[in-house]
């Protein structure tokens, strides 16, 4: 089964979201066949905020609502995190733009630390009050990942999977996808933002299912017939 998830670094929702897929994915006893998938996208892809910005100050801007509106909504958030045990502290965030962050994901994804790269992301952002679209701050976080030096400073110097970013996004476009998390099974199902870890395992065992379909056993005694030796 593969479960691919569009998300963007910023959004809180995404990682409170992977989150609770983790925890249903921990009660699956069929988890270890379960491929999930990370897709590019971008909220704001125009995004370029202005040094020394809150998040607050963008956030009430964004929907015309005071300051202190965005702080306790932000609260509101942080203490959903709290219950699936992650600390955001929007106090610290940075806002930024979020191409090279998706970028250094698809540059993990080929050496097999797609998951970790956007765990750790999702943590320097919404955590540890990173700057994601910070060369330097990259840089460590693709050492910390183990990916290959010159492959990251290769990426951090060019445009390297900017149009696996686009590819992503117009695939997002092709489905619907209007907000994230976003995330589709087996390209069947689709879950859309951070539902509750019980909705999740509920999804994961009906695409289980319904991709291996049970004989019917009809009522009765088994009926005469002969078997693969021959014996009738």
């Amino acid at each position: 089964m593969q479960v691919e998830i569009w998300s963007d670094i910023l959004c809180p929702f995404c990682y409170l979201g992977k989150r609770r897929l983790e925890k249903a994915l921990a009660k699956f006893p069929h988890a270890n066949e379960v491929e999930v998938k990370w897709r590019s996208f971008e909220l704001d892809p125009n995004a370029n905020p202005e040094p020394g910005v809150s998040q607050y100050a963008l956030l009430a801007s964004k929907y015309g609502k005071p300051e202190e509106w965005a702080r306790q909504m932000s609260a509101n958030m942080a203490q959903s995190a709290a219950e699936e045990g992650l600390t955001f502290d929007f106090d610290r965030a940075v806002p930024a733009n979020s191409l090279r962050a998706h970028r250094l994901v698809h540059l993990a994804e080929q050496h097999g630390r797609q998951d970790a790269a956007k765990e750790r992301l999702f943590k320097a952002y919404l955590e540890q009050g990173l700057d994601i679209n910070d060369v330097p701050t990259l840089a460590r976080i693709g050492n910390e990942l183990e990916l290959p030096t010159a492959e990251v400073e290769q990426l951090l110097t060019s445009n390297a999977f900017e149009q696996e970013v686009r590819h992503d996004e117009y695939q997002a476009r092709q489905i619907g996808v209007r907000g994230v998390p976003y995330f589709v099974f087996d390209d069947k199902y689709a879950v859309s933002g951070a539902q509750p870890t019980e909705l999740f395992q509920e999804v994961l065992e009906k695409v289980w299912e319904e991709a291996r379909p049970q004989p019917i056993q009809l009522a009765g005694s088994d009926g005469a017939s002969c078997d693969i030796n021959g014996n009738c």
